[in-house]
């Protein structure tokens, strides 16, 4: 979902590139030469090879030879989140006692466009599938928390989406159709929790539920997840849906306590 947010006068178009480079890399660009970055990001050459300078100088982008790839210093940014919005204190006490109870993963995340962000995340799961780590993003229409947020927006805002979108194939159950998945947000906005199997990867199953404010608007979503074929739908409904809107009920009460984690989630 495009955003429309209008620039202020202040805006520093040379910081938004710069940003936007280091957000080009990805797993499936981890290391890429000048001109591969400005294609990316669509910046002239002179453009990207200006702000690649800088950013290596800073310590937050290194260079092989022609290849430039993301320094650990990055993740200082992240970490900077991480605790002055007390994620750890606020959210990971529920999601660990959600896996302890009933195993497999859980995690916390929110809608930024047309994408879910996972902003805390705990598993015992060892296996080989896509990572669900804090700060990882993924497309909504494919994840059960991106659904919940995506039912939870208003017609306009939904109908916006749905005309831009262009949903890709991540696995063959992946769900492509927008008429379709218009239908599958309808159901996740009446029942109040969306599941999903294998849309993402293969091996995932998931249930989320909305985390409110104390207005009503949702502005995070929390999910379960377990294995395909271990585990369906119908099961983590009746066995874990409970659990998960209580473990919700508790956050969005912690987050009153808290308003710098509740308005970064956008409350």
């Amino acid at each position: 979902m495009t955003q429309t947010t209008e620039k202020p006068a202040e805006f520093v178009e040379a910081l938004a590139k710069g940003i936007a480079i280091l957000e080009s890399f990805d797993a499936d660009n981890p290391e890429m030469t000048l001109s591969e970055v400005a294609r990316r990001v669509g910046l002239s050459p002179a453009a990207a090879r200006r702000s690649l300078m800088t950013l290596e100088t800073l310590g937050y982008i290194g260079r092989k030879e022609k290849r430039f790839h993301l320094k650990p210093k990055l993740m200082a940014l992240g970490s900077a989140f991480y605790f002055t919005a007390r994620v750890d204190e606020i959210l990971q006490e529920d999601l660990r006692s959600i896996v302890e109870r009933f195993g497999d993963a859980s995690s916390v995340g929110t809608l930024d466009g047309g994408d879910v962000i996972y902003v805390a995340h705990h598993s015992v799961q060892r296996a080989r599938r896509a990572a669900a780590v804090a700060g990882a993003r993924y497309p909504a229409y494919a994840t059960s928390m991106g659904r919940v947020l995506l039912a939870a927006l208003n017609d306009d805002e939904l109908d916006q989406y749905l005309n831009e979108v262009q949903p890709q194939k991540l696995t063959s159950k992946t769900c492509t159709n927008t008429k379709a998945l218009r239908a599958e947000l309808m159901v996740a906005r009446r029942d109040g929790y969306a599941t999903t199997v294998d849309q993402l990867d293969y091996g995932i199953t998931a249930l989320a539920v909305p985390i409110r404010d104390a207005k009503g608007k949702t502005i995070a979503a929390l999910n379960t997840s377990g294995y395909t074929g271990l585990t369906s739908p119908e099961t983590l409904v009746a066995e874990r849906l409970p659990a998960l809107q209580e473990a919700a009920s508790h956050i969005a009460h912690q987050l009153t306590r808290y308003p710098t984690l509740r308005s970064a989630l956008g409350g």
